[in-house]
């Protein structure tokens, strides 16, 4: 058996611009349990007031799978360890297990703490021995160990020994700076095996990308406990990713820890860490990213229509996960029958559709479109060809105009726009004027021009108030052309109940503007008049 130990909470809140708020931490704590996760390491109880609040408010979740865990350091020098504010604090939280973290390279003992050797393994002995006393399981987390090994092993194997000789419960390696190579690990473990009886555990950093395959190759030593983190934050480059540990111990290794039926969850925590962390989900995670089952290339989409082993090492829905049919210039006839039938529109390989579909994407996209990231606009594209919607407005003109009336004042635009919408929208709801024309203001162009239009469409189409903004994204397509480059906008939509993406290019960068917020508000007409069919 192998337990899961996971400290997105500490080390991963360590990463660059990632701060959990309390609210975040509970909720991550309770996902991390319905996942089946063994130890959730809480925070440090004694270095801010925010983690000490955490243990006591976690003590309130009903969690079914997972302990809570504190994490301390080992008692200052020169304080007794029953005086020591830290440690104190730790036993306050009332969880079961803790984590104590002491040096294990001489370096830090000496230089890092300005201590002998000898009070470095006092300071581990007497931490652990006396935290035996309050809680059910004690850690030890051998901080530099291998960077320690490799300096001087007869020291960093005393004080895993005083570790041991206190009633550690597991010995955690550390490779705390992450540089230490797969073939290091196998070898230091193997001589650590003949030193200590304790179990083994494994920290590890990803500085060299070691990170996730250093800890396989622990756990296939014996190593009975792996820490890492969703996503595999933390300091730096990151800590090891359990999301790519996890299913390939329970997938790949045939290994006994969490049940493979909560694996089903692993996406889904995955992209709610990443939005708690207020940072884009990696689209490139192996297992959990958007990309890990996405498929572009003709030939692969053909292929993976047949017999998905071809070009899936694994079901993408063990993980939470999906497979993605891409749409690009790439594209072949079995990437429109497939993303097609995604829409529930089903097309034969020999239909006209599909070749008048496929030419007007590549024609669109040596333009410079771009769909993987606007699959509205594609759907918008596809149903439009193929006859299936209808148009719901008609531009008869915009202008935009920006202005800035001093220096010390910001700027600010101007948009005026006249749309006309098809006669029997307009008998429809009853309107005599089918002719909107109005103006807006906003902070710059693209927010004037976007009000503008609402504005002007509000009066037939009451719905598209729903609607909102949340991204847009300008990418210069032929940067060498300089202010003559062409520029493509991405945006992203919502209504507050789903999010859609669509594209606009144009070499004016109001127009490319106007092209994606366009297809934004027809995507939305278009799945509401969906909607009212489908109920009717």
């Amino acid at each position: 058996m192998v337990y899961i130990y996971d400290t997105t909470l500490r080390d991963g809140a360590q990463t660059r611009g990632v701060s959990f708020s309390l609210e975040d931490k509970l909720r991550i704590t309770q996902a991390l349990d319905d996942l089946g996760i063994h130890y959730i390491e809480g925070g440090w109880p004694g270095s801010n007031p925010k983690d000490l609040a955490y243990f006591d408010k976690v003590k309130k979740l009903n969690l079914k799978n997972s302990k809570i865990v504190a994490f301390s350091s080992t008692k200052r020098k020169k304080i007794k360890v029953e005086e020591d504010p830290n440690i104190q604090q730790l036993i306050k939280t009332e969880v079961p297990a803790v984590t104590i973290f002491g040096k294990s390279w001489d370096l830090h003992a000496t230089e890092g703490l300005n201590i002998t050797l000898e009070e470095n393994l006092e300071l581990i002995f007497e931490t652990i021995k006396y935290l035996k006393n309050y809680f059910d399981e004690v850690f030890f987390d051998a901080e530099h160990f291998f960077d320690g090994y490799k300096s001087n092993p007869e020291y960093a194997i005393k004080t895993l020994k005083a570790a041991e000789e206190a009633g550690a419960d597991c010995l955690v390696l550390c490779d705390t700076n992450g540089g230490t190579l797969w073939y290091e690990t196998e070898e230091i473990i193997d001589n650590v095996l003949k030193e200590v009886n304790t179990p083994l555990g494994i920290h590890a950093h990803n500085d060299a990308d070691m990170a996730v395959v250093n800890s396989l190759i622990a756990v296939k030593k014996g190593a009975i406990q792996v820490q890492g983190t969703i996503n595999g934050l933390g300091e730096r480059t990151g800590n090891a990713n359990l999301c790519s540990i996890i299913p390939n111990l329970v997938l790949k290794m045939g290994i006994k820890t969490i049940p493979e039926e909560k694996l089903k969850k692993l996406y889904e925590v995955s992209r709610l860490v990443s939005e708690l962390s207020n940072r884009p989900h990696p689209v490139n995670l192996p297992y959990v990213g958007d990309n890990a089952f996405a498929h572009k290339a003709g030939v692969h989409v053909s292929a993976v229509e047949k017999n998905p082993k071809m070009y899936e090492h694994i079901e993408p829905e063990k993980v939470g996960n999906r497979r993605k049919i891409m749409i690009s210039e790439l594209s072949g006839r079995s990437n429109v029958i497939s993303k097609a039938r995604e829409l529930g529109i089903e097309l034969s390989k020999d239909a006209p559709e599909v070749k008048k579909i496929l030419s007007r994407i590549k024609e669109l996209e040596a333009k410079g479109y771009h769909f993987e990231g606007a699959e509205a606009s594609f759907e918008l594209l596809l149903k439009e060809t193929m006859g299936l919607t209808k148009k719901y407005f008609e531009l008869k003109g915009f202008r935009v105009l920006t202005e800035k009336r001093s220096e010390n004042e910001e700027a600010y635009a101007e948009a005026t726009i006249k749309v006309e919408i098809p006669e029997d929208v307009a008998k429809e709801r009853n309107i005599e004027e089918r002719v909107e024309h109005t103006a807006a203001e906003g902070r710059g162009p693209v927010e004037a021009l976007d009000k503008a239009l609402r504005k002007a469409l509000e009066k037939f189409y009451p719905s598209i108030k729903e609607v909102k903004l949340t991204d847009y994204k300008v990418r210069i397509l032929n940067e060498a052309a300089g202010t003559e480059a062409s520029p493509r906008v991405l945006i992203e939509s919502t209504d507050g109940k789903k999010k859609w993406g669509t594209v606009g290019v144009s070499p004016n960068i109001i127009e490319a503007s106007w092209l994606a917020l366009v297809d934004a508000l027809k995507y939305k007409l278009m799945k509401d008049e969906e909607g009212e069919e489908s109920n009717g």
